[in-house]
């Protein structure tokens, strides 16, 4: 992994996505991707594909739906929380608003653009991703389609590229190295929007279309538990929330919600009740750990 990451450091965003921490010595790209939890046929499919080295309609027929819907959030969260809004903040600092009409009309534009791109994501979360969920736990009751998604899935790097185009074009400034430097960031993050529609269109909108016709193959792979969701599962049954479980695994809120909702469609067991009885019999726990109730 050390020497993927040494000669292309973009695979580091890759990892990122998939919650890959540094530090991992000098184990292989399989050994950090199981210690991580993490399918290494899907990050791989990923990282092949970012490096142009195949056609993502190929690699699709290998990869983990889950792991890649992970993925995706997981990106939504980088875009949102972190790339966009450190773009406005050294955006702000560049063109100075307060001066000129110009400059309101820019941070307008893209504020507008925030927006849509927000729009854009939301709509993955809460129509795309629970479809997809809805398929993993076996229902295919829905009558939503990827091809739905696939012609509302615009090229939302589009409008970021227009922006470039613009400050470039007609922005008149003095000093060029602040406004440089957030171009810089700018044609960066469209291309780091490129990579993720890419993802999307390549890998995952086929994964999901070939899990929808069989449904049979997704969940043959996810069928173990992996080490950490039985954790979970102990955590759970022990009565703990799920922010005492992230704190007592050194992980995050979301991630424990994720693993929560991969084993309730792994088991099929949605309850704490119905876990204890899981656990009890799979010997996670002894009856003696459990808190009774008063």
């Amino acid at each position: 992994m050390c020497d993927l990451v040494g000669d292309h450091y973009p695979v580091l965003q890759v990892m990122s996505r998939f919650g890959i921490a540094l530090g991992f010595g000098d184990r292989t790209i399989a050994e950090v991707c199981t210690t991580n939890h993490v399918d290494t046929a899907t990050f791989l499919a990923v990282v092949n594909l970012l490096m142009n080295r195949t056609e993502g309609t190929i690699l699709a027929e290998e990869v983990s739906v889950r792991s890649l819907t992970d993925y995706l959030h997981n990106s939504h969260d980088y875009f949102l929380r972190f790339r966009l809004p450190e773009i406005r903040r050294k955006l702000i600092g560049a063109v100075n608003c307060t001066q000129s009409d110009v400059s309101f009309a820019i941070m307008r534009y893209f504020d507008e653009y925030v927006a849509e791109v927000d729009r854009h994501m939301d709509y993955e979360e809460k129509t795309v991703f629970p479809y997809v969920e809805a398929l993993l736990a076996g229902e295919k009751g829905s009558q939503y389609s990827m091809e739905v998604f696939r012609r509302h899935h615009d090229q939302i790097e589009e409008r970021l590229r227009e922006l470039k185009n613009i400050i470039i074009k007609y922005y008149p400034t003095g000093s060029t190295n602040e406004l440089n430097g957030v171009l810089f960031d700018i044609f960066t993050c469209e291309q780091e929007l490129a990579s993720h529609n890419a993802v999307e269109n390549e890998i995952f909108i086929p994964a999901v279309e070939r899990l929808a016709s069989d449904g049979v193959q997704e969940n043959r792979r996810q069928e173990a538990l992996s080490a950490r969701e039985k954790e979970i599962i102990v955590c759970v049954v022990k009565g703990l929330t799920n922010k005492q479980i992230a704190d007592e695994l050194c992980i995050s809120t979301h991630t424990v919600i994720t693993h929560r909702r991969n084993i309730a469609a792994k088991l099929q067991i949605h309850s704490a009740a119905g876990l204890t009885i899981y656990a009890i019999v799979n010997k996670l726990v002894e009856l003696s750990e459990i808190d009774k109730p008063a």
